[in-house]
């Protein structure tokens, strides 16, 4: 998710895949004249056009589940052994709902449910919050002097106090050269980290409404308790700026360009879609997988 105003260009292609036999559900899905009515996604306050667009939609995009090779249209209709399909169709027929172009909808359908755009992003030593075998995983790359990260940076808090059982809220460092004082107030967070005292210094550097000169930075340290004299060593530390240049690596192989940017389970979150919805729908789709519930 980048909520500055910089736009990631989207290339996005789905391939319909289809089983060679199909019962009389997929069948009947796959004829273009028919609007697709299906159990648990409400679009009886759709119009024509809308029913027509979500109907386009189903029978184009892939099931969710790699080992599941339909289109959702049949995944859902079928009930094939994929809990994820359903949620796929809600989340589709909400974006038809609420008018998004067919570019945004094929964008937010591959960033959310294609397979391929799920990425492995390890934490290594960064700073965390939340079980470590917590179903749902949230990342964010931010710069402390980010006026988007500012403004965000309570509503990440409130998600995760309200999910904190279920949430691990990872934090990877990318200061932006565009901030002057983006890197020394990251430096700051990592000697505030050293020091078991990483949240607290977090939420007190977006909270400062830029105030983010060393001075400022060791008046929030000194109230948060630490020792400044470690502060300051830590601050200027080689293993500070190790974790500094890893995150940046991490960042470019991820092609992350903008701050904040987060990733839910390991796919970029769009700020288009409600993350709360979204976050929930992770926790449920786990609890359903344990419980061994019906897709």
């Amino acid at each position: 998710m980048r909520f500055a105003p910089v736009l990631r260009a989207a290339v996005i292609g789905f391939s319909v895949l289809a089983s060679a036999c199909r019962g009389a559900a997929a069948e009947n899905a796959s004829q273009s004249g028919n609007d697709i009515e299906m159990p648990g996604v409400d679009t009886r306050e759709f119009t024509s056009r809308e029913k027509h667009e979500f109907s386009q939609y189903v029978r184009e995009f892939p099931s969710p589940c790699p080992a599941v090779a339909v289109p959702l249209a049949q995944c859902v209709l079928e009930r094939r052994p994929c809990r994820t399909c359903l949620r796929a169709a809600i989340a589709v027929a909400k974006a038809v709902r609420e008018g998004m172009t067919q570019e945004q909808v094929r964008r937010i359908y591959k960033e959310r449910f294609d397979a391929t755009s799920k990425r492995l992003i390890p934490n290594d030593a960064s700073p965390s919050r939340g079980p470590e075998t917590a179903p749902v995983v949230l990342v964010e790359f931010a710069d402390f002097e980010c006026p988007f990260c500012q403004h965000i940076a309570p509503q990440l808090d409130a998600l995760w106090e309200r999910r904190k059982e279920a949430v691990r809220f990872i934090f990877k460092f990318m200061p932006l050269s565009v901030h002057p004082h983006g890197e020394l107030a990251a430096r700051a967070a990592i000697a505030a980290l050293r020091q078991g005292k990483f949240w607290e210094m977090h939420r007190q550097l977006f909270a400062s409404g830029g105030r983010l000169e060393q001075s400022d930075l060791e008046a929030y340290a000194k109230a948060l308790g630490l020792d400044i004299s470690r502060f300051r060593m830590d601050m200027e530390s080689p293993a500070t700026k190790a974790l500094l240049d890893a995150d940046r690596k991490l960042a470019d192989d991820l092609g992350v360009r903008g701050t904040p940017t987060v990733f839910i389970n390991g796919r970029e979150y769009d700020a288009k879609l409600q993350m709360d919805t979204w976050v929930d729908d992770e926790i449920a789709a786990a609890g359903a997988s344990e419980a061994g519930a019906a897709p």
